[in-house]
C-alpha cells in the first residue's frame, strides 16, 4: 500500500479539496479488495444485516427509479465482513486521513461499495458531510477504484476549491438533476470542473464539504468502488440520523460527542 504523501501533496489537498494517489495497491491487494468487497456485497444483496446496526442499500427505502439506477450502493459492509472490517479499518489509511486533514485522529463513519453498472445513470452534483449524523470541515473519504474509472464509465468530478466556502445549511439533496447543488450555489456554476480518472488499485481522497459527482456508465461493463467516509475524533452530533438506527439516534442531543467504538471505531489516532 503506498501511503507516503509529501508536504506538498498535502498543501494542494487542502486548497483543492482532494488529491489523487496512483497505483495505491499492489495488484495483490487489489485483489483482496474486490474478493472481500464483492463476498460482503453479495451478503448484503441478501439481505445480511449487522446485529444492532443499520446496513443500507440503496434500495432498502424505496427512492426513484432514477436514483436506484445511479449505482448500487451497498453501506457499512465492515459490519458484517470480517475481510472488509480489516481493510477498512487499516491503520495506514486512517493515519493517511488525519494527514491530509491535519487532525489527530479519525473513526468511521460509514463505509459503502458503489458499483456503476451498465449504463446506469449519472451521479449529481453534492456535498457529502451535509447528510451524515456530525459535521465538521475536516470529514474526509476514500475513493477506492476497483475498476479503471474513465471518462466514458463514470469517473469522478470535482469542484476544486468549493469545500472551503460551502456551509451545512445550503445543499441541494441528492436529485436527478445535475446541475441543482449549482443552483443553490450560484457562484460555481462558471467554474470549470476537474475529471479524475484512476487506473483500478489507485484511490483519491476528498473533502467531506467538496462539490462532486460522476459521470453516466456509458459502456456495458461495471465500475466499482469502495469507499469510507472518515469523522475526526472529537466530532458531535448534528441531528442527522442517516446511518444510525431509531435507537442509536433516540439516545443523542445535538453536540453529543460521537465516540461509539462499536458504530463508528477509531481507525488510527495520533497519540495512541
Amino acid at each position: 500500500m503506498r501511503t507516503d504523501i509529501t508536504s506538498e501533496q498535502i498543501e494542494r489537498y487542502r486548497a483543492d479539496g482532494h488529491t489523487v494517489i496512483e497505483d495505491f495497491l499492489s495488484p495483490e491487494e487489489l485483489a483482496e479488495w474486490r474478493d472481500a468487497v464483492g463476498e460482503a456485497a453479495e451478503m448484503r444483496q441478501r439481505g445480511v444485516t449487522a446485529e444492532g446496526g443499520r446496513s443500507l442499500r440503496n434500495t432498502d427505502e424505496g427512492g426513484d427509479e432514477h436514483y436506484r439506477n445511479v449505482f448500487l450502493q451497498c453501506v457499512n459492509l465492515w459490519q458484517i465482513s470480517d475481510r472488509v472490517k480489516r481493510l477498512i479499518l487499516d491503520e495506514r489509511i486512517g493515519r493517511l486521513a488525519s494527514e491530509l486533514e491535519g487532525v489527530d485522529g479519525v473513526r468511521v463513519w460509514h463505509d459503502q461499495t458503489l458499483v456503476k453498472e451498465p449504463w446506469a445513470n449519472a451521479t449529481p452534483w453534492h456535498l457529502d458531510c451535509p447528510y451524515w449524523g456530525f459535521h465538521s470541515r475536516h470529514a474526509t473519504s476514500i475513493w477506492l477504484a476497483l475498476d479503471d474509472a474513465t471518462i466514458h464509465n463514470g469517473c469522478l468530478f470535482f469542484l476544486p476549491g468549493t469545500h472551503t466556502e460551502a456551509s451545512f445549511d445550503r445543499n441541494a439533496g441528492f436529485t436527478p438533476v445535475m446541475r441543482q447543488l449549482l443552483d443553490v450555489y450560484p457562484e460555481w456554476a462558471d467554474r470549470p470542473s476537474v475529471a479524475v480518472e484512476m487506473r483500478a488499485g489507485s484511490c483519491s481522497f476528498h473533502n467531506g464539504m467538496l462539490a462532486h459527482g460522476a459521470n453516466a456508465n456509458m459502456t456495458p461493463g461495471y465500475r466499482r468502488a469502495m469507499t469510507c467516509g472518515f469523522m475526526p475524533i472529537g466530532s458531535t452530533y448534528s441531528g442527522v440520523q442517516n446511518i444510525l438506527t431509531d435507537e442509536q439516534a433516540e439516545k443523542l442531543k445535538v453536540g453529543d460527542v460521537m465516540d461509539d467504538d462499536e458504530q463508528n471505531p477509531v481507525v488510527w489516532q495520533g497519540s495512541g
